[in-house]
């Protein structure tokens, strides 16, 4: 799992096999160590709710994302449209949280889904 932080912002990007895991049910992990024990991480999990819920632990933060918004997404996958969610915190601010899969992992997993055009008359 990469994880992209800026500002009141998240973008968690899953390539097919992460993706694999968080839809058979377990969690996905990205800890990042500063020497020693020390280190901040965070993890994704599904849930059968409608909304995203952030469960913050200050140096390890879990993201619980909908499951049916995971499971739209998954089936529709190559694609470059993500979830996007904004979650309102405890102190009134919101956080942006982009979840993408990797597009290039799932069109080598799953070919090019090509697209019916109308054709003209």
């Amino acid at each position: 799992m990469k994880v992209q932080l800026q500002d009141q912002s998240v973008r968690l990007r899953l390539d097919e096999a992460e993706l694999a895991r968080l839809l058979a049910g377990e969690s996905v992990e990205n800890m990042t160590r500063f020497g020693g024990i020390e280190g901040w991480g965070m993890a994704v999990s599904l849930h059968g709710g409608e909304r995203p819920v952030l469960l913050d632990g200050g140096t390890f933060c879990r993201l619980v994302l909908p499951r049916p918004a995971v499971e739209a997404l998954a089936a529709r996958l190559p694609c470059r449209d993500g979830l996007p969610f904004d979650i309102a915190l405890e102190d009134g601010s919101r956080l942006q949280l982009q979840f993408d899969v990797d597009v290039r992992d799932s069109v080598r997993q799953r070919g090019v889904t090509r697209r019916n055009t109308a054709s003209s008359v």
